[in-house]
């Protein structure tokens, strides 16, 4: 679903590029600030900084002059508001309200998340506007979020309504191969006999350490540049028991 983040009246670069940050994080890219404080502000030097490798998504993003220029092609606004306002949208939490949205059909043609400004928070016309005010529940004695990290909760939750990223979706490290499980077993026996060598394992009585030793490197899932280290290890051992009997 097209998804908007629109930051109105911004004030700090710094939380501009925290905010594309938040963004890319949950793989969102739309981004626009309406009339914020630096008009360079997506070249300014702490957003790229804080941008933190979003900065394609500083890239792409737009700065206009009101409202109304952010909103073109998005039909669902949901403003972000701590306090209710009279005659205003409901106010609601962002997790039920977004889970609700997200099912919605026919789906919107696009849902936009309004951001006020860090000090003064979005205006009562703007929040008239919208069609829900999301809420972020937080202690009942301390409400204060950074603008960017109530960004962070509102994609995180918009993200996860849609569907979410689960494990798979995150690329696993490129590594090296797990040795095969004859490597495995002849390391095992080298290191069966080094242990006999320095006293700890009684070969008359070995009870279940070496079983357990193959169930813990087979967790580990060593490669074979581990399975050498471990052989020199065990080499290490032998010698050492050699030259304290010599």
């Amino acid at each position: 679903m097209k998804t908007r983040f629109i930051l109105i009246r911004t004030s700090h670069a710094g939380n501009v590029g925290a905010a594309a940050r938040a963004m890319k994080v949950m793989g969102f890219g739309d981004l626009v600030l309406v009339a914020p404080r630096w008009p360079d502000v997506l070249r300014h030097d702490e957003a790229l900084q804080r941008a933190s490798g979003a900065q394609d998504v500083l890239d792409s993003a737009r700065v206009v002059d009101t409202l109304d220029e952010a909103l073109d092609g998005v039909s669902h606004l949901c403003a972000t508001a701590m306090t209710p306002r009279d005659f205003g949208p409901p106010t609601a939490a962002p997790r039920p309200y977004l889970e609700s949205l997200a099912a919605t059909q026919p789906a919107p043609a696009g849902v936009a998340f309004l951001f006020g400004s860090e000090r003064f928070g979005m205006s009562n016309a703007d929040v008239y506007r919208c069609h829900v005010a999301l809420s972020i529940p937080t202690h009942p004695g301390y409400g204060s979020l950074n603008l960017a990290a109530a960004m962070q909760v509102i994609a995180y939750e918009w993200r996860q309504a849609l569907g979410g990223f689960g494990p798979d979706a995150v690329a696993a490290p490129q590594g090296a191969a797990a040795a095969d499980a004859q490597a495995v077993a002849g390391m095992l026996a080298h290191w069966e006999q080094a242990l006999v060598d320095i006293g700890f394992l009684d070969p008359g009585s070995p009870k279940k350490l070496m079983p357990r030793l193959n169930q813990l490197f087979n967790r580990a899932q060593p490669t074979a540049e581990e399975i050498h280290i471990l052989r020199g290890v065990a080499k290490a051992m032998t010698q050492a028991a050699a030259k304290t009997k010599a």
